[in-house]
């Protein structure tokens, strides 16, 4: 199967179908999309504030990052969802929309970064951590997240 036939059967099927016939069900996937947005957004710029140097410093960088991961995983998990289910109802579009593959680029690049590298890095003694290369990882981290959110309203507005 290629996969311009996957994203022809995805939008074929009965729940893209069903979202594209809705006049409500794609704006109300939509909003609830945009609001996991924002709650990753904070959790992302929280941690990236901190590790910028720029606040919340009473609390340590390994217990913000902690706290802030709880809502990292649940808004990453709503917004999979409802992601999933606008993409079902427009597959075909973004199949030939170059922001779509940005985002997903990103998206995957973020996530990765996100449980690897900025793991580490706000895992290890505050200390020990160079704060060039905590800067370095905040920049990338906003970058990459940034990325999404972009590719995500260039595909909405296009």
């Amino acid at each position: 199967m290629s996969l311009l036939a996957f994203f022809q059967w995805c939008e074929q099927s009965g729940i893209g179908a069903a979202i594209r016939r809705s006049s409500w069900l794609f704006p109300v996937i939509e909003a609830i999309h945009l609001l996991g947005l924002g709650m990753i957004g904070g959790a992302v710029l929280v941690v990236d504030m901190r590790l910028l140097g720029l606040g919340l410093r009473r609390q340590s960088l390994a217990q913000l990052a902690r706290d802030a991961q709880r809502w990292l995983i649940g808004s990453l998990i709503v917004m999979i969802i409802t992601g999933t289910l606008l993409f079902l109802s427009e597959a075909i579009k973004c199949y030939y929309h170059a922001a779509f593959w940005m985002k997903m680029a990103s998206l995957f690049l973020a996530i990765v970064f996100t449980f690897t590298v900025q793991r580490k890095v706000t895992r290890a003694e505050e200390a020990r951590m160079s704060p060039v290369w905590s800067k370095v990882v905040a920049l990338v981290s906003v970058a990459l997240w940034s990325g999404v959110g972009i590719g995500g309203r260039w595909i909405g507005f296009s």
